[in-house]
């Protein structure tokens, strides 16, 4: 085959199979852009978690009639015109493909309005050559970039797309992460025409943490330490959780340098090194940390998706990332053992001690007992212990224990236990409930079953066929003089049950409830999916859940009385 010049439709897609992975790139790229544009309210629009459309419009300075099919052409860009510019970048984008490529996979309309014009315009590319094609249109002042059926034109690409549920929680994810870098912006999503998240804009510093815990929940604000350093004109801040306060999986992890969220190895590395041996295995650095330093002091120009970046002085932007991060950890833990100590009485013979105060203890036993050399022979009353019926420190929060492998034994407001399998189940119920929209995810069967009793066929062919693919069950109907019902697909709670008395579960429940499914049908089908025992990592993580969702309801938990001091004690 000659050395030939690639099609610009070809090319445009070879660049997109290296930035465009998914829908959510897709809505990193677009909402970038936004940014860029110094919008000041940005709403994401998704349908079919990405795969059908998506649609994001911002309020920002919009793109003139006669740049708008220079926008969708191949390396054009308004960010750099310089090597200089490109040694000190500013904007989170700067390679002008981003357009270029998703219109290449997609059908995409750009839509913009500037200021300055009395008209918007709106811009489309077709055909082999991709030339851009203009129209008038109707749009307030910013931009409008609808995407819709992404990937059509390439269908491996397509092909390996997850479920609807997947692709949307990868862009709700990324929306987040963008949430955290610009307070001063207000987000809205929308899957499927339903308000699924409102980051409202905050302007005051003090008021940052409000939508720190909107995006990674109050468990981590209310532990949260807060950091802040700065080095000549290299400055760090942010919040970090103590030890005890970070999560058993790593998704409250967000690093930004310079307003642009990285997953470096080199800043994850500082950061888990600054906890030392004071986070256990089953733990991992929790924090929200922003690095900023001059443009010309980092390369961010290293990676496809721009999610690495290289800095000119690594070791010593690792070292300060570590050193400032490790001090705050260790001014938090000493604060909090001053205070634990001031409200511990001495009389207290609980038996335990803080580690730090076994020293003080053995200094203790080597100092005299009395004052005086011949002491009085008055012996004092023994000491009562001091037994509170109040709640804990506050550094006592949390799970105790796993009591009989499905509740979670809690010390705060005071003891309790809360029922694991009814938060789980309320998560479930929820969930489906959200999913049933656009339906549920189903199973196929390895083997698929055959049902022949005549009154299951009769009545599971009398169901509404669209009901219950919403359901995730899909069914094959054999007409004769002996019908059968063959089942190929179940949603994933039936998967290992006794399919046969499920569907005649479902069918009775349908036939009684076909107007309350979302009510009646959904939270038995979530029951059919709760665990029936919990490891201490689950019960935190559902103890964890009850207080972000549910606004920790007391309702929910199971007191513990203690008993009653014997009359001489009191």
């Amino acid at each position: 085959m000659p050395i030939q010049l690639l099609p610009i439709s070809l090319a445009n897609q070879i660049a997109a199979g290296e930035v465009i992975e998914r829908p959510a790139s897709v809505v990193k790229e677009l909402v970038e852009n936004c940014l860029d544009a110094q919008a000041t309210e940005i709403t994401v629009d998704i349908e079919q978690g990405g795969r059908r459309r998506i649609r994001v419009r911002d309020n920002g300075a919009g793109i003139p009639k006669e740049e708008l099919a220079l926008a969708l052409s191949r390396h054009a860009t308004s960010k750099i015109s310089s090597l200089a510019d490109l040694e000190a970048i500013q904007s989170l984008g700067f390679r002008g493909e981003a357009l270029a490529s998703i219109s290449s996979v997609s059908r995409l309309t750009l839509t913009a309005k500037t200021e300055p014009q009395e008209q918007a315009w709106q811009a489309w590319v077709e055909g082999r050559d991709m030339q851009a094609e203009l129209a008038p249109a109707t749009h307030p002042e910013g931009t409008t970039v609808d995407v819709q059926d992404l990937f059509f034109n390439t269908p491996a690409r397509r092909k390996f797309l997850r479920t609807d549920k997947t692709e949307f929680s990868h862009i709700d994810e990324v929306l987040r992460r963008i949430a955290l870098a610009r307070f001063d912006v207000r987000f809205n999503l929308v899957h499927n025409r339903k308000p699924v998240r409102q980051y409202h804009a905050v302007t005051k510093p003090e008021d940052y943490l409000q939508r720190v815990a909107q995006v990674c929940g109050k468990s981590f604000t209310d532990v949260a330490v807060g950091v802040e350093q700065q080095a000549g004109p290299v400055r760090l801040w942010g919040w970090v959780a103590p030890a005890h306060g970070c999560r058993h999986q790593a998704d409250v992890q967000y690093f930004y340098v310079n307003g642009r969220m990285m997953r470096d190895r080199l800043l994850g590395h500082a950061v888990r090194q600054a906890y030392g041996e004071t986070l256990g295995d089953e733990r991992t650095p929790t924090f929200v940390l922003y690095l900023e330093l001059p443009a010309t002091d980092v390369d961010v120009n290293v990676h496809p998706a721009k999610h690495e970046v290289r800095f000119h002085q690594a070791r010593q932007i690792h070292d300060f990332v570590l050193q400032v991060v490790r001090h705050a950890l260790h001014n938090a833990a000493t604060s909090t053992n001053e205070n634990g100590a001031s409200e511990q009485p001495e009389s207290a013979s609980h038996g335990y001690k803080p580690s730090h105060e076994a020293l003080a203890a053995q200094v203790r036993e080597l100092q005299p007992r009395h004052s005086s050399v011949f002491p009085s022979r008055e012996v004092p009353a023994p000491a009562v212990p001091a037994v509170s019926q109040g709640p804990l420190p506050e550094q006592a929060a949390g799970v105790a224990a796993v009591v009989q492998q499905r509740f979670a034994l809690l010390t705060q407001p005071s003891l309790s236990l809360l029922d694991l399998q009814r938060v789980q189940h309320s998560y479930l119920t929820q969930h489906m409930q959200q999913q049933f929209s656009v339906g549920l995810a189903g199973q196929p069967l390895l083997v698929p079953v055959k049902i022949s009793e005549p009154a299951l066929v009769k009545q599971l062919t009398q169901l509404d066929e669209k009901l219950l693919a919403r359901l995730g069950i899909r069914l094959e109907i054999t007409a004769g003089k002996a019908p059968s019902v063959t089942v190929l697909q179940v949603p994933t709670p039936l998967r290992q049950t006794d399919i046969v008395a499920s569907l005649a579960d479902v069918a009775a429940r349908l036939t009684t409830h076909a107007s309350a499914v979302e009510s009646q049908v959904l939270p038995w089908l979530a029951s059919l999916a709760v665990q029936t025992e919990y490891s201490t990592t689950q019960a935190e993580h559902w103890w964890r859940w009850w207080q972000d969702n549910c606004d920790a309801n007391a309702a929910w938990l199971i007191p513990i009385p203690l008993p009653e001091l014997p009359e001489a004690l009191r």
